[in-house]
This record gives structure tokens, C-alpha cells and sequence, in this order.
């Protein structure tokens, strides 16, 4: 098996092709990770969610890490992995353009919004909080790609 280190085009080209990855956050030392559903674009990986620990832990440490990755031939794989900070993009003054942004990125995609809006055996509720958009301001890329 050879293990090669991609560019950081090869890398920005696996991020731009996928839409699933893992998102690792961390709170008071103990580390979280979690499947998000995203959007790549400018620099940033948009993101849509309802609110929930992912966003409480982000919110309280800001710098996350989300990997990506591909399955090649046989044992072969590519995987991406960013460091970045979360950013929310509340529905305010001031940040309208960056959420009406995103929204456009996500929604580029079919069925954008359903991942990030179902909660698992919770039913939603009229007077439940509203969705989460966000983005990853992309810090520092770096991928490896193996093949036998």
C-alpha cells in the first residue's frame, strides 16, 4: 500500500465533491464527533442544524475539525482533513447577506435541509428553536490519498 500526501487543490476538489463528513468539537476536554451534512465554498463549509449539543460544544469552543473522505479502489482511500473555526450566521442585522449566502450554497444541493433538521424520536414542535446555519471558516487543509 503507498500513502501520498494530496495538494491542497486535490484536497479542496474532495471537499467540493462530497457532502457528508465528521465533525469534531470539543467541551471541557472531552471530544465530540458527528456526521454533518455540508456545502463547500469560499474558504468555508456551510452547514444547516436544528440546535442540539454540536452547536452548544461550537459555541462554547469554536474550533472544530471535519474530515472527509472517499473510498478508492480495493483497499484504497482518500481523506480530507480541516481545521477551522465555527461561525454561526444568526437571522440579524448584519450577517443577512452571509445566511442568505449559505442558504444559497445548501440549497444548490436536493434535499439540503432534512438532514440538518430531524431530530432522532424527538418530534418537532411548533414552539421548538429554530434551525442553525453556520459555516466553517476553513483555517488549515491537509489530505492523503492511499492505493495499493
Amino acid at each position: 500500500m503507498l500513502i501520498r500526501t494530496l495538494s491542497a487543490l486535490e484536497s479542496t476538489k474532495i471537499l467540493t465533491a462530497n457532502r457528508v463528513g465528521r465533525l469534531a468539537c470539543a467541551r471541557d476536554k472531552q471530544p465530540y464527533v458527528v456526521p454533518i451534512y455540508y456545502a463547500h465554498a469560499d474558504a468555508h463549509l456551510y452547514a444547516f442544524s436544528m440546535p442540539g449539543k454540536k452547536i452548544e460544544w461550537m459555541r462554547a469552543n469554536p474550533l472544530v475539525s471535519v474530515q472527509v473522505d472517499e473510498h478508492g479502489q480495493g483497499r484504497g482511500w482518500r481523506s480530507v482533513v480541516v481545521d477551522g473555526r465555527y461561525e454561526e450566521l444568526p437571522d440579524r442585522i448584519g450577517l443577512k447577506l452571509q445566511r442568505d449566502h449559505a442558504w444559497s450554497v445548501l440549497s444548490k444541493h436536493s434535499d439540503w435541509w432534512e438532514p440538518g433538521s430531524l431530530k432522532p424520536v424527538i418530534p418537532p414542535t411548533a414552539d421548538s428553536a429554530p434551525h442553525v446555519f453556520f459555516r466553517i471558516l476553513i483555517e488549515q487543509v491537509s489530505g492523503r490519498e492511499a492505493s495499493e
